[in-house]
């Protein structure tokens, strides 16, 4: 494969000023960004997902440039999304094109796919596109590719630790999408890689809107006293969960699709599409659920306001679906090990502080939810579908999923309340700038690290152990990175074992 170096990129937007008009916004001056200190990017993952967050966003920023596309998979029209043509109209849109796409017998991704459309909006606003890499392998690319300075991840849960690790010992930025990795070993050793790398991370969940700096205001202010309680809950998973098993076997490999590859640090497994695409979020070897899924843009919001540290104990109540064995007898109180509940709740434990005192944070998903507070029963409300609730020993803050939105409940005190306590005026930058401002400055500084995320983190894979030995209490020893009760739990705290070569980059 071609490989282009930052002089050469350079080199090829000057020879594209001698021959074409150039806006300004690429060759520099006032007001804008010149060529030499834009920042090189990999992005790696080139599902639905990322086409999502990389099209709408990154791409559009005359200061990035998006030099390599990484993904097992090549080019295909198999892939599992929300809508049937959604992200096409998006596409569409976003490149003025309204018939990209069309004779598309189903929903169409890949690392060819997003190098095409990089390469159609670059040209279309007069940017270079010449010379852009598609790599099935991330490890080729890292070795390929010394000019880029992030990598944005975009893969499967299961992908995010050693990607992360990776890019971090190369140098290179590490800007994952959510989760930091999808078991406590990786979270951990992700963290460490971090430490010891002078380069930037940034967790894409990370959010600075208003009404959280509201929400921290009231609650700084003790307008509900202190707070003793978090509840947080959705009505995903919209992709399918509840696995008892393994697939013993299924239709052959896609052409395109390097499935050893995308399997990443699992065993190997037989191939089969319901593993794949947005679908292994509900399995414990690929994905991390619905918390996984959502919980860092909405459980980040308490995390950050109440200080919340890694919880000193998790436990869950998982739904469980009645079987009949051979024997004819009943068997509801089995609990997968391979994939996720339909529905469950989980409860953490964050121990007290010198400002506070211990406070504990409830998840729900599934249908799930808290009991209707009694203030809401005052003003004839149900819960919404998703939602937050504060509770303190002075009231109660009711806010959507993200913890946007709040009031005090029942609406009559939000009434008497309005506008007594105003929050401090809030940077409303892109959110984006938090990683590429770090990486401008060569500081590790952005709101949005790892090292900022890494309670919610360690919290997040705690559950999905939780999970697998429920109705039980787990005492969590952080620092021995151990439960001090279960054995069994302690199985769960890496993965069982590693495809060769991953375990040397994941360590």
């Amino acid at each position: 494969m071609d490989k282009t170096s930052r002089r050469e990129f350079l080199g090829s937007l000057a020879a594209a000023s001698a021959f074409t008009i150039v806006p300004r916004r690429v060759l520099g001056g006032s007001g804008f960004v010149p060529p030499s200190d834009m920042i090189l990017v990999a992005q790696v993952g080139c599902g639905t997902q990322a086409q999502r967050q990389v099209n709408t966003a990154l791409i559009r920023r005359d200061d990035v440039q998006v030099v390599a596309f990484v993904d097992p998979n090549r080019d295909s029209y198999n892939y599992v999304d929300w809508e049937p043509f959604g992200n096409r109209t998006r596409i569409r849109r976003f490149l003025e094109e309204p018939s990209w796409g069309e004779g598309d017998t189903g929903i169409r991704a890949g690392r060819d796919v997003a190098r095409q459309i990089t390469e159609l909006y670059y040209r279309k606003h007069q940017r270079p596109a010449a010379g852009m890499r598609a790599y099935e392998d991330y490890r080729e690319m890292l070795e390929k590719e010394p000019d880029v300075q992030a990598v944005v991840n975009i893969t499967p849960d299961h992908q995010h630790g050693s990607i992360n690790i990776a890019a971090l010992r190369k140098g290179k930025a590490a800007i994952s999408h959510k989760p930091v990795a999808s078991v406590v070993h990786e979270v951990r050793r992700v963290l460490h890689a971090s430490h010891e790398s002078t380069a930037a991370t940034h967790l894409l969940a990370y959010s600075n809107t208003p009404d959280r700096h509201t929400l921290a205001a009231w609650i700084g202010a003790g307008v509900i006293g202190t707070v003793r309680e978090v509840h947080n809950w959705t009505n995903r998973p919209f992709w399918p969960q509840g696995w008892r098993d393994y697939y013993l076997g299924g239709p052959p490999v896609p052409a395109g699709f390097n499935w050893q590859l995308w399997q990443g640090p699992e065993p190997d497994r037989l191939y089969h599409p319901d593993y794949a695409f947005c679908l292994y979020r509900g399995w414990y070897a690929y994905g991390t659920g619905c918390l996984g899924d959502m919980g860092f843009y909405s459980l980040w919001q308490p995390y950050r306001i109440l200080e919340l540290g890694i919880p000193e104990f998790v436990e869950e109540r998982p739904s469980n679906d009645a079987r009949v064995d051979e024997a004819n007898v009943s068997d509801g109180g089995h609990v997968s090990l391979v994939g996720l509940p339909k529905a469950s709740t989980v409860r953490w434990r964050h121990p007290a502080t010198a400002k506070r005192p211990a406070v504990d944070t409830f998840w729900y998903d599934g249908g799930n939810k808290p009991q209707t507070p009694e203030e809401l029963y005052d003003d004839r409300e149900d819960l919404a579908d998703e939602g937050m609730l504060f509770i303190g020993d002075k009231g109660k803050i009711l806010c959507d999923f993200r913890g946007n939105k709040p009031r005090l409940i029942p609406a009559s005190r939000q009434k008497t309340f309005e506008g007594s306590i105003a929050a401090k005026d809030v940077d409303e930058t892109q959110t984006d700038d938090e990683w590429i401002n770090a990486i401008r400055r060569g500081t590790k500084d952005s709101k949005g690290s790892f090292e900022q995320v890494a309670p919610l983190a360690e919290a997040v894979t705690l559950a999905t152990i939780a999970l697998r030995v429920p109705y039980k209490r787990l005492l969590w020893d952080a620092q021995a990175m151990a439960f001090t009760n279960s054995a069994v739990a302690n199985t769960f705290v890496r993965r069982e074992s590693y495809r060769q070569g991953w375990e040397q980059i994941i360590g």
